[in-house]
């Protein structure tokens, strides 16, 4: 029996696709929650080489290192950059690889379509903090952390300790959506992420920013598409990403 020649091609596209499929690799990220939207947004660009294939893991920033502690297998973390420069002295990653990606301020935000309060002074941010029902945060993350020693330096921890509502990332994500918080306080683009509507940085006087920085790790068994990775998320294409989840590129001024 004869084969025609679209019949073919469409034989040969096959194994051509399925022999890109099995060169790709696995590129393995473990990376701090508040660049999950810029690596969900530049993974399909990562992987329009057929040699790589992302595959990725999001917690709070210093989960990253409990996770690589305990044993994570990857090839590229991206953490907070006291995390990513631990890793590099106990050298679980390398130096030379070392890259800061961006950094973020803290803010807060509403349920979507909710009222949006007024947090443009620190008495104003003060004020909407003290009248809301509850306030969530994330409970081990870099944005908490400072978040709950703000409350001690503005004089009203002990005022709202009733109205708090730490969570893990996982569940924060959902906690406006479900009603489950009022309000929530954490590094910009996951207010953004977490279904809610960005009120705004915090006042220029209370705020900070978080930096991210990114490394390859010592045992990846892809180090070159982990370069490539991070290449990307510096390139400008991953500024403007970047910029457009709520975050600047490279480290504050």
């Amino acid at each position: 029996m004869r084969i025609g020649a679209s019949a073919v091609a469409a034989i040969i596209g096959s194994i051509l696709v399925t022999a890109q499929e099995a060169a790709a690799a696995d590129v393995k990220l473990i990376s701090a929650d508040p660049m999950a939207g810029v690596v969900r947004e530049l993974g399909p660009q990562f992987e329009r080489d057929p040699r790589h294939k992302l595959i990725t893991k999001f917690v709070s920033g210093p989960m990253v290192k409990r996770e690589i502690d305990a044993g994570e297998t990857f090839d590229v973390a991206i953490s907070i950059t006291p995390v990513i420069e631990a890793l590099i002295e106990e050298g679980k990653l390398v130096a030379g690889t070392r890259a800061d990606i961006a950094y973020a301020g803290v803010g807060l935000g509403v349920r979507a379509g909710a009222p949006k309060p007024d947090i443009r002074s620190v008495d104003a941010f003060k004020r909407t903090l003290l009248s809301a029902k509850s306030v969530a945060y994330s409970a081990d993350g870099a944005g908490g952390t400072y978040f709950r020693g703000l409350l001690d330096r503005l004089g009203i921890a002990e005022e709202m300790k009733v109205k708090l509502e730490p969570m893990t990332d996982d569940i924060l994500a959902r906690a406006l959506p479900s009603g489950e918080a009022e309000m929530i306080v954490g590094a910009v683009p996951n207010v953004m992420e977490f279904g809610a509507d960005l009120v705004g940085p915090l006042p220029l006087e209370l705020q900070i920013y978080i930096p991210f920085t990114a490394g390859v790790s010592a045992t990846a068994k892809e180090p070159e598409a982990a370069k490539a990775l991070i290449h990307l998320l510096t390139a400008p294409a991953g500024v403007a990403v970047i910029r457009a989840k709520g975050m600047e590129a490279s480290v504050p001024r």
